[in-house]
This record gives C-alpha cells, sequence and structure tokens, in this order.
C-alpha cells in the first residue's frame, strides 16, 4: 500500500494513524531481528509477536558490593519533592501529613528518678503548602532517631520536631508518642502489689509558631450505676430479695495541656490526679478481702458517666500545672446492650463541634 507523509504541522487523525500502523507492520514482516531490536521500545510493542526483541537484557543477581556515592544519588529520581506541575488534585494546604506507627524503644523518666526503655509508637507530621507536591516520609524517622538515644522527656521531642520542621521546610509540625507505662500498685487489703499498665501518649504541637504540649492517659475504673445500687437496696429492704447492681469497666481518656511556666506533671502525678477523682481503679492482684473491698469501695462510690467528667474536671481545675484539658468517658454497660458516654472540655484547644465517627468505639482497655 501506499502511505502518503502528511505536513507535520498538521494534526494526524485516526485514519492516518491506522494507515501508518499498517505501515510499520508491514515494514516488519521484512525487517530483521537486529532491526526490530533497534526500535524505540515504544514502537516496537506495536508489532505483533515481536514484544520481547527488544527487552533490555537486566542482570537479575542482587549487587551486595554497589555502593551508592553522592554522585550517583545526584540522579536518583525524587517525585515526592517534584515541582508543582505534578500535584494531583486540588492545590490545597495539607494541614497532616507523616507517618503513623513508627516504632522504636524510648527512654522515659519516672517520678522516682529511675529510667524505663518501653517501646514507642511514634506519629509524625507537618503541615504542606499548597504549591508543594509532597515530603520525604523518612526524614521525619530520621529526625526522631537522632534524638530517641537520650533519655526522654518534652525536651528531647522539641529537639526532634525542630528538625524536621526544618529538613522539610514546614510551618506546622506535629509528634505524638504512645506507650503502655507501668506502675506498681498495692491491693487494697491484702498487701499485694501487682504492675498496672497505664495507656500514655505524649504530644507536641507547633501552629503558627506557637507550641503546646499535651499528655493523653487513659484511665480504667469501675463503675456503679447508682441508680442499680438503689433498686438493689430496694428489693433488699422492701420484700427480703437479693439483688445486685450492675457496674462494669470504664474507661476515661484524659487530654491535659501542660502549663510552660509550671513544674513538671508527672506520669504518676496524672495517675493520681485521676485516682483521687475516681476512685474505683481496676486492680491487678486481689485477693478475697481485696475482692470484699472493691465491692464496697464501688458501693461507696456510685456513679454515672456525668459524674465521672464533672468529677475529673474538678481534680484537673485545681492543678496549677494543668491548662486546658479534655476527658471523654465510656461506661460500657453491663445492663444494656450500648455504651453510656460523656465528653466535658475546658478552653479552646479541644473545643469541637463535631466528635470523631468512632471516637468512643477507641476507649476499649485491651488488657
Amino acid at each position: 500500500m501506499n502511505f502518503q507523509p502528511r505536513d507535520l504541522d498538521e494534526a494526524p487523525n485516526r485514519k492516518a494513524a491506522e494507515a501508518a500502523l499498517e505501515v510499520l507492520r508491514a515494514w516488519a514482516t521484512g525487517a530483521t531481528d537486529a532491526e526490530i531490536a533497534a526500535l524505540d521500545p515504544a514502537v516496537a510493542r506495536l508489532i505483533p509477536g515481536q514484544t520481547g526483541l527488544n527487552y533490555p537484557a537486566l542482570s537479575r543477581d542482587y549487587p551486595a558490593d554497589f555502593k551508592a556515592g553522592d554522585a550517583y544519588r545526584a540522579t536518583l529520581p525524587d517525585l515526592q519533592n517534584g515541582p508543582s506541575s505534578l500535584i494531583r488534585g486540588a492545590r490545597q494546604l495539607i494541614q497532616h501529613v507523616g507517618i503513623s506507627n513508627f516504632r522504636l524503644p524510648v527512654r522515659f523518666h519516672s517520678k522516682g528518678g529511675s529510667d524505663l526503655t518501653l517501646e514507642t509508637s511514634v506519629t509524625g507530621t507537618v503541615s504542606l503548602d499548597a504549591e508543594k507536591k509532597g515530603i520525604n516520609m523518612s526524614r521525619i524517622m530520621r529526625s526522631f532517631y537522632k534524638h530517641a538515644e537520650r533519655s526522654f522527656s518534652f525536651e528531647t521531642i522539641e529537639a526532634a520536631l525542630d528538625d524536621y520542621k526544618t529538613d522539610l521546610d514546614s510551618f506546622d509540625a506535629r509528634i505524638q508518642m504512645r506507650f503502655s507505662y507501668p506502675v506498681k500498685v498495692q491491693s487494697l487489703r491484702s498487701g499485694l502489689e501487682g504492675y498496672q499498665y497505664y495507656d500514655f501518649a505524649l504530644e507536641l504541637i507547633e501552629v503558627a509558631g506557637a507550641r503546646k504540649k499535651i499528655m493523653h492517659l487513659d484511665y480504667v475504673y469501675s463503675s456503679t450505676c447508682p441508680c442499680s445500687l438503689e433498686l438493689s437496696e430496694h428489693a433488699r429492704v422492701m420484700r427480703g430479695q437479693m439483688a445486685t447492681p450492675h457496674s462494669q469497666r470504664s474507661v476515661a481518656r484524659v487530654s491535659v495541656v501542660l502549663d510552660p511556666d509550671a513544674s513538671c506533671l508527672w506520669f504518676e502525678d496524672l495517675i493520681a490526679l485521676c485516682r483521687e477523682a475516681v476512685p474505683t481503679e481496676t486492680q491487678v492482684m486481689v485477693k478475697r478481702e481485696d475482692e470484699q473491698a472493691f465491692a464496697e469501695l464501688n458501693a461507696a462510690n456510685p456513679i454515672f458517666v456525668e459524674d465521672a467528667v464533672r468529677l475529673f474536671c474538678a481534680e484537673l481545675r485545681a492543678d496549677h500545672r494543668i491548662g486546658n484539658f479534655r476527658v471523654v468517658a465510656s461506661h460500657q454497660e453491663s445492663l444494656h446492650s450500648h455504651d453510656a458516654v460523656s465528653v466535658l472540655t475546658d478552653g479552646d484547644t479541644f473545643a469541637s463541634d463535631s466528635l470523631e465517627p468512632r471516637l468512643f468505639s477507641t476507649l476499649i482497655h485491651a488488657g
């Protein structure tokens, strides 16, 4: 067949493209393997049955001795830090972008003066300008590793945050670290001791140049329903009928902003504040006398979920080391097939018109 070349300035139509493909395939029937292999790979793939001839001969052996020098690293593509022309979707500021559940061992100070090394889950994020494609996630991890060997404190988190704000050229940044902190507690009457594990998180936030240090604690306690307690007593007194009030394992997530000008609020101090507010903390080691004591303690402190958040509030407000705070409580009912929940906030840090859809389902003590 004959194919008349078109003016290159004139956009080809579909008919011209199909004709060009026919010419290519007709030429290929008489071409040698070497001629086909010399074609541009994108062109060669259009030839039926010939797609493998131009496939490069690549090594399948891992080059264990290969070293990536500075010159070689300079040639590596970096799509995330590419130009704004690569942005997909809206060119909009992103408030949080980073990593979650990056784990490493970290040392923490205890109030007693000793250090504990605990497995810690780190979440680190920065803001991303509307005109930037993305960030290098590994820089967050590298920044944190530089400081993780030091005895831990909020000052160390601040050093890590400073580093990755600079490395990632961002104006807002956040670090949160989650861990279980062991404290030896004594039983109510027998004198037995055991370790209670408290789920803590430390959070450092910088927004518009202002920093906040936040401590989160999940406090686990027993809640005996005051109404159920009165009804049980009514049955006993009026009808001689034995009845038991319903109670359940409950969780309060207490989040507090630390006053930067006040003395240190230790992990043990926040636990003690919660225990003072709601003394019916779940127990670790118990003998019969301890179980009886726990029943008596619950009877002396019956509590609705509304009572719980207000009792926590009273203790938190009285401590000068604490600024804004929030208490989220969930009483996981043994009477109902649903939970009783409550949220109390003080100050603007935690104020919100909306609740996370699965907020309360995260208040589960996994044991």
